[in-house]
This record gives C-alpha cells, sequence and structure tokens, in this order.
C-alpha cells in the first residue's frame, strides 16, 4: 500500500466578486460542488475544506490526500463546479510534509 501524498488545492473563481454575485446557474453548481466537497471529505480524500476571506478576492481551498497526481487529478476533474465550465479552476501544488495535530491534544503520558 502506497503512502498517500498531499495537495494544496485552490479553487479560483472567474471573478473577484463572484461569491457576492453569482448568478443561479452558478449558485446550483456551487451547493453541488459543496456536497461533492463533504463527500470526499468523508471519503478520506480531503483534510478540510472551505473558503479563504482574501481582501483581492475569495477562492475555495482544499487539502487532498491521494495516491498521486493521477488521482488529484480525477479528484478536481470530477468537481461538479469545474464540469459545469463555469470558468471557476483549480491550482494545486504538493505539500513537502503534512504535520498533523494530535487525537486528542489534552491527553497526558502518565
Amino acid at each position: 500500500m502506497s503512502e498517500s501524498k498531499y495537495f494544496l488545492c485552490r479553487l479560483i473563481p472567474p471573478r473577484p466578486s463572484f461569491a457576492a454575485d453569482m448568478n443561479p446557474t452558478e449558485r446550483e453548481a456551487m451547493q453541488k460542488h459543496a456536497k461533492y466537497l463533504r463527500e470526499q471529505l468523508d471519503r478520506g480524500k480531503l483534510i478540510v475544506f472551505g473558503p479563504v476571506a482574501d481582501p483581492k478576492g475569495p477562492w475555495g481551498l482544499a487539502v487532498a490526500s491521494v495516491r498521486d497526481e493521477h488521482e488529484l487529478r480525477e479528484l478536481l476533474d470530477g468537481d461538479p463546479v469545474i464540469q459545469a465550465r463555469l470558468a471557476l479552476k483549480y491550482e494545486s501544488y504538493p505539500m513537502l510534509a503534512a504535520v498533523f495535530a494530535r487525537a486528542n491534544p489534552t491527553d497526558s503520558a502518565g
């Protein structure tokens, strides 16, 4: 079994005002997008996801846990907001290391 690789994924909207002025088609695609990402989180393919309040305009962030770049591409290409061809796009970057919090940081060793 191969070790997971982690990628930071950035979903870039078609315009800085996108979050505030989506049309009905875009809003529907974003609702499907959120459901899809929740499913991927539940499957263990994502570690975290959510919108980022960048002063230049909000964008979406996800951290993926996959076998390789091929699986990452399938994951991102399967996103309904990408399939809707609404000019949103992903950038992705491999993480050099991933450090996780302990399951229960209040546990003591003895």
